[in-house]
């Protein structure tokens, strides 16, 4: 299902429900629709709110952790949030995190899921090759324990972003920024009620990174799904949501 993309103050984002806000970041290779039976589930009584972050617009020297971030601060400012639960998936879930850092005081509740920000293994150690579908289809369905889950439109979807010398820099530079960007020292310092859910069977950012957050963010809660890797909110959408549906509960204002 497509949704709706509101273009507002250089801003592209989906906005759907009412109520309290949930705030979702996509990763890297992310789209506004790996967060469809989020959207579908959530929106019937919260306000989801997306922004498509610049990923692929940014110029390429200033790429990196910092400038999303700033990118985020930017909309939220322009959305006038004052206070939301934030979600984010792999890099979405790195520049959440540096974002709370920075702005405590905002975030009610932070679910993490495959985060960076500690390890990360891109794309199996390598980078997209311009012009190579079948390199493209290969690591796309890496993302998943479940190749299948890794449809021709969502193949297609990411080899029209890597079919582009300037996309493919972009995304190397944020890559890399994300990697230098080690939060191991500073996850103490993350005092709201945080939710990690991980697939068991990760490849990028394996359980054992979901252990090491849970270890470092105080009183954080860990779930992991078995049969899972990389994108929990495709792969099982229906215990992603039970679990997530179930930590808001019990933040309810």
């Amino acid at each position: 299902m497509s949704y709706e993309i509101t273009e507002e103050n250089n801003f592209k984002y989906i906005e759907k429900g009412e109520g309290e806000v949930l705030f979702l970041l996509h990763g890297l290779f992310g789209a506004l629709s790996n967060w469809h039976e989020v959207i579908e589930h959530f929106s019937k009584k919260y306000k989801v709110i997306i922004p498509m972050l610049p990923i692929y617009e940014m110029p390429v020297k200033s790429a990196g952790i910092p400038k999303l971030v700033e990118f985020v601060e930017e909309f939220i400012k322009f959305k006038g949030l004052k206070e939301f639960h934030l979600i984010g998936n792999s890099l979405g879930g790195h520049i959440g995190l540096v974002y709370l850092l920075k702005h405590q005081s905002k975030v009610k509740t932070l679910t993490l899921t495959g985060s960076s920000g500690l390890f990360e293994s891109s794309m199996g150690n390598s980078f997209p090759r311009r012009s190579n579908y079948k390199f493209v289809e290969e690591k796309t369905k890496q993302t998943f324990y479940d190749p299948n889950v890794a449809t021709k439109e969502l193949i297609d979807e990411v080899f029209s972003i890597t079919d582009s010398i300037p996309s493919c820099l972009r995304m190397i530079a944020i890559a890399k920024s994300a990697q230098r960007h080690n939060l191991a020292n500073e996850l103490q310092n993350v005092k709201v009620p945080t939710l990690l859910i991980w697939g068991l069977n990760d490849t990028i950012t394996p359980a054992f990174v979901g252990h090491e957050f849970n270890r470092l963010i105080e009183g954080s809660e860990l779930k992991l799904i078995d049969k899972c890797c990389h994108a929990p909110m495709m792969e099982h959408p229906q215990k992603f949501n039970v679990l997530l549906d179930k930590f808001l509960l019990s933040h309810d204002s």
